[in-house]
């Protein structure tokens, strides 16, 4: 065959005790990459090592039985930003391909390598890495390995080894985006995706495995938040828009051919663009397909009109990166555009309109302490949002906060698990106030105090998914996690 694209396994690591909890996603990078090719006479398989469980050992075997001309290692998680906690599994998987085929080459592609090309290259047994999109470039490298046409050094974003040292053509190239196809579904096992466990609060559970697909509406974010690093898979902060027939042919496909009832919008940030969501809106209002779809949204960007036409659409949950409760934090990360009385605002309004809100939160911001953090946990008490995410500040390859630690000379740990927020390694930077260990301890506290003796929150949550959701809720978050962080008592000091 010829090219092989592989997700990595690596859940239990990434996840800890959580991990059955989590959504497993249909790799959409993949599938789109495995279009594109497709679209060009390339022969294509994926292989998703997380929906079918397998072992570095597993893939190792099956790229041996294939024999592809080029594998490709696809480093991306739930979310294209959510890359870095997936490069031990990456890693791992190219390891074991070239101790049974050492003879095939790989190529790595995701959000971490293109923040991180060079120290890749240096660290991950493989021979190419595609930085950006990569989409053109991916078929240039196989037409090189396979057919021995054009030349590497003319291959945008593409890196290798020249005589044992990395070399690399840093120029991007962002495909245009009606050039973009849908993923190739029929490559991945539809069968194995399953939602979130919130996705499901009210739902059957159990008749929902192998009817979730996700898809994005618009590539890129055009803000500047300091943590976030999604702008080193763009190259830039420029925001392109899919047409909505192209987008509604896609839905109809996953609807009508793969029986899809539960959605994920992953754009970052869906509700952008009112004109674009509201027309998207109307076409969702007018084929009535009956899907749960949830998608992200900023307190700044969506309106009670807007809101209202989102639910009759089948939008059931928004997420907010609302972040914290302390103007001061939020305007250290240039995040700081909004106050707390316009987020209890928006919150009832998005009840209101009968859209059910999941809240992130994050500790351990360059400019919190103990105040702040305990401003950021008061605030999503008072709001009561019907899900909740609480993560620890990081400073991820390709955000400009790791840009400033890096020039600082700071230290970072060097186990990208470190960077996985439910993992036993989990290890936050700290802020100018807290250590790391003050602020994964307050942040899993945080947690357990919300779900624990929250009269309030259950009650809301039995009002509005009965009386089962309050157990599967219960049962969920009992669960603690273990941190070697807070394993080790000089940490504390």
């Amino acid at each position: 065959m010829g090219l092989m694209l592989i997700r990595p396994n690596d859940m239990k690591a990434v996840y800890g005790d959580t991990y059955k909890y989590a959504a497993c996603e249909p790799p959409y990078w993949a599938g789109v990459i495995a279009s594109y090719a497709r679209e060009r006479d390339v022969s294509v398989e994926i292989l998703d090592a997380e929906a079918l469980d397998c072992s570095p050992e597993d893939v190792a075997n099956r790229v041996m039985e294939r024999k592809p001309s080029l594998v490709g290692v696809c480093v991306t998680g739930n979310n294209l930003s959510a890359s870095t906690q997936k490069m031990n599994g990456a890693g791992l998987v190219c390891q074991a391909i070239k101790r049974k085929v050492g003879h095939i080459p790989i190529f790595i592609w995701g959000l971490h390598p293109s923040a991180l090309p060079e120290r890749t290259m240096e660290e991950e047994n493989i021979d190419f890495l595609i930085k950006g999109e990569g989409l053109k470039e991916i078929v240039q490298l196989f037409e090189y390995v396979k057919n021995g046409t054009g030349n590497l050094e003319d291959i945008k974003g593409l890196y290798y080894r020249d005589n044992g040292k990395a070399v690399g053509n840093s120029q991007l190239n962002l495909e245009e985006i009606g050039n973009i196809p849908a993923p190739a579904w029929d490559l991945m096992p539809m069968e194995r995706y399953l939602p979130h466990n919130w996705h499901l609060l009210g739902e059957d559970s159990r008749a929902a495995r192998g009817k979730y697909a996700v898809l994005a509406t618009s590539l890129g974010c055009p803000y500047n938040c300091s943590f976030c690093a999604i702008a080193s898979q763009f190259g830039s902060r420029k925001v392109r828009f899919f047409d909505i027939d192209h987008i509604m042919e896609e839905i109809d496909v996953l609807v009508n051919q793969y029986h899809i009832k539960y959605l994920k919008i992953l754009d970052e940030c869906f509700v952008l663009n009112e004109k674009y969501v509201s027309e998207f809106c109307d076409r969702l209002i007018e084929k009535d397909y009956g899907l749960n779809i949830w998608g992200y949204a900023r307190i700044d960007t969506v309106n009670k009109e807007l809101l209202e036409k989102l639910r009759k659409a089948g939008i059931r949950w928004l997420a907010f990166g609302i972040e914290s409760g302390s103007k001061k934090s939020m305007d250290g990360v240039s995040k700081g555009q909004y106050d707390n009385e316009k987020v209890k605002h928006v919150v009832e309004m998005v009840k209101n309109a009968g859209i059910y809100v999941l809240a992130n939160f994050m500790f351990g911001l360059p400019d919190d302490d103990l105040e702040d953090m305990q401003a950021t946990y008061g605030l999503c008490r008072e709001i009561n949002p019907e899900w909740i995410n609480f993560y620890v500040t990081m400073a991820y390859p390709g955000s400009k906060t790791y840009a400033e630690y890096m020039k600082n000379g700071e230290i970072l740990p060097d186990n990208w698990m470190a960077y996985a927020q439910y993992s036993y390694e989990c290890t936050p930077k700290g802020s100018e106030h807290l250590s790391p260990a003050q602020v994964l301890e307050y942040r899993d506290w945080a947690f357990h105090a919300f779900f624990e003796n929250n009269e309030r929150y259950f009650g809301n949550i039995e009002q509005k998914f009965g009386r089962q959701a309050v157990v599967s809720i219960q049962e969920s978050t009992k669960g603690r996690l273990r941190r070697k962080l807070l394993e080790d008592p000089r940490s504390r000091i």
